[in-house]
């Protein structure tokens, strides 16, 4: 692998004094190279459980359509008070809870829709490309202009045949004897957006996101009486389908291959699409040096794509260690390896003596929306390598941070396309008197 510099001098270039302010002493180098890069389809991940339905249609040149539909059971107090025999309906709302929207056209009306299950949530694992078979009439839907609202609760009138069917079982039927019971009539439900939405939506399950049948027992009753069935403690995942054909990733069809998608690469949540980084052009660096130390290092991704008004890319990334299987390696004690953030130990003892490559601070790539830009502080681990206090490995960049709870990769269908050539490795360096 041919190393391409882009500066080196006795004293710093001015992009090497902004990256170190004050550190223009003789004797200080700067230096600029390109990772090559390629995208990977992760194998199948986990998304059972992650207390957010992801639901959204999205079309892009370069990942195709890509579609999320969110899978729950739903829940009810089973000593809530039921509607009397004589019960009379005034009406049937389902709340959705959306705390995140990420979209085109956002002044414009989406469409979502709420479909009842056929089949039923089962005590197992789910995957991202797992989904189940549902009625294709929808028990609710509606349309909503979501502007600059990105958490909200939207209301929409259920069908009038579903809600007059239901409420006869609540009031008098052997179905809400118990969640058993009512689970094997109403397995639960699928949440979808209307193709041409372009638009993902994050949905909050708990209280928030509710059936709600309102009700009087007397017609002289002014004030109607609600009973809801939440998604409280309700088993849930995330199914994504992607069609990408005539789009640079069609290539892109075995799981933990790396393909080259020409000139952009590109990473994409909830879908499993990473860049992989080969790390290779930092042997014949460090090789050319002797007696160095590195003041400050960075992985850089420059000049990415910018999205659609309405939409956002990642916020952040973590770079996890990789080799020919394109999937994440892992330290003896199964702790998948991470590059380590600046200031923390890169290596630490292990109980047998031994030493291995600290995972409990990974390093987080940081964007720069301003600039249009990602970074990731590698200081530390560049002066680890070239100490052979580590091996050098290859790296898997995910949209996810571990300062936030649960997997924010799994969380969204949010994307970043960049350049191959505008990821690299920017570092200064002084020689040891």
């Amino acid at each position: 692998m041919s190393l391409i510099l882009s500066s080196s001098c006795s004293d710093p270039a001015s992009v090497g004094i902004e990256l170190a302010p004050g550190n223009n002493q003789v004797g200080v180098f700067f230096v600029d190279f390109e990772l090559p890069a390629e995208v990977v389809l992760l194998d199948s991940f986990n998304t059972t459980n992650q207390g957010l339905l992801v639901v959204g249609n999205e079309q892009d040149p370069y990942f195709g359509k890509t579609t999320s539909t969110g899978y729950s059971r739903m829940y009810f107090t089973t000593s809530a008070v039921r509607p009397e025999s004589q019960a009379i309906l005034d009406s049937v709302i389902f709340d959705l809870d959306i705390i995140s929207v990420n979209g085109q056209d956002l002044e414009e009306a989406k469409t979502f829709s709420i479909h009842r299950l056929t089949e039923p949530i089962l005590d197992t694992m789910y995957y991202n490309f797992d989904e189940l078979m549902y009625e294709a009439t929808p028990l609710a839907s509606s349309e909503f202009v979501f502007g600059e609202v990105t958490d909200t609760i939207v209301s929409m009138q259920a069908e009038e045949a579903f809600a007059e069917e239901v409420f006869e079982k609540l009031k008098r039927g052997e179905e809400f004897d118990n969640v058993f019971n009512f689970r094997e009539y109403f397995p639960g439900i699928a949440v979808q957006g209307l193709e041409s939405n372009n638009t993902t939506v994050g949905i909050d399950l708990g209280e928030g996101t509710k059936l709600s049948f309102y009700y009087r027992n007397d017609a002289s009753d002014t004030i109607s009486t609600s009973f809801n069935i939440t998604t409280v403690s309700s088993r849930s995942f995330n199914g994504v389908k992607s069609d990408r054909s005539g789009t640079a990733t069609e290539i892109v069809q075995d799981k933990n291959v790396a393909y080259s998608t020409g000139d952009l690469v590109g990473m994409k949540s909830n879908l499993g699409m990473v860049i992989r980084l080969d790390t290779s052009p930092i042997d014949p660096f460090l090789d050319t040096l002797s007696g160095v130390v590195f003041k400050q290092a960075e992985l850089k991704i420059e000049n990415y794509e910018s999205v659609p008004e309405g939409q956002a890319s990642p916020s952040f990334f973590v770079a996890y260690f990789t080799d020919f299987s394109n999937d994440f390696l892992t330290r003896s004690d199964g702790q998948p390896l991470t590059v380590q953030r600046d200031g923390q130990p890169q290596v630490v003892e292990m109980e047998d003596g031994t030493e291995e490559p600290a995972v409990s601070v990974p390093a987080v790539g940081v964007i720069n929306t301003e600039d249009e830009e990602y970074s990731m502080a590698i200081t530390s681990h560049l002066n680890a390598l070239f100490k052979n206090e580590i091996t050098r490995k290859d790296w898997i960049l995910y949209a996810n941070t571990p300062s936030t709870t649960g997997d924010d990769f799994k969380k969204s269908l949010r994307q970043m396309k960049v350049s191959k050539g505008n990821i690299k490795v920017r570092a200064i360096y002084s020689k040891l008197r």
